[in-house]
């Protein structure tokens, strides 16, 4: 039902340009233990802090959210990126250093005639031009994350299941969209 209310919302979306961006909630320890016998993912895996999960986020030129991904702790930004870029109606895209990858964002978004304000690694050996004053956006990413974490819930994973923790993403994002 949230992602139904949130997906209503996000219609009217700012797309000059999104920005993604995933930040990674620790799950609490009750959160573990969910019902075995059937293989699902619950997007949390075991890293040396405990139960982790990141959440992925597509935001609009304005700073609202558009879409979400959940993943386990471990998992890299692009793992996000793979299932939230296709879906993407965008002129631009903004993300940080962790996004820069040839094959699975650069080469889609020139395919599609999408500009990229995604700065390069600094371990590339040519350094390849982005556009500054685009990137200087992304900070409305990071403040709709903090908004986000704001939600005890959310900043500290109490749900079992994905789908529950992903209902709860969604109503606080439906929240803070109608702030």
């Amino acid at each position: 039902m949230w992602e139904r209310v949130f997906a209503a919302l996000s219609a009217d979306a700012d797309n000059e340009y999104a920005m993604l961006d995933s930040t990674i909630v620790r799950a609490h320890q009750h959160s573990a233990g969910a019902r075995k016998g059937e293989a699902r993912d619950e997007a949390s895996s075991r890293g040396r802090g405990g139960l982790n999960t990141t959440i992925h986020a597509v935001t609009d030129a304005v700073g609202n959210p558009t879409a979400f991904q959940l993943t386990g702790g471990q998992a890299h930004d692009l793992a996000g990126a793979d299932a939230l870029l296709p879906g993407l109606a965008t002129g631009a895209l903004i993300a940080d250093r962790s996004y820069d990858a040839e094959a699975r964002v650069l080469a889609p978004l020139r395919a599609a005639g999408r500009a990229a304000g995604i700065p390069p690694r600094r371990t590339r050996t040519v350094q390849r031009d982005y556009d500054r004053a685009l990137y200087a956006a992304r900070h409305l990413a990071e403040n709709f994350f903090c908004a986000l974490k704001q939600y005890r819930a959310i900043a500290t994973r109490y749900n079992k299941t994905a789908r529950n923790f992903l209902a709860a993403v969604y109503r606080a994002a439906t929240v803070i969209t109608l702030n």
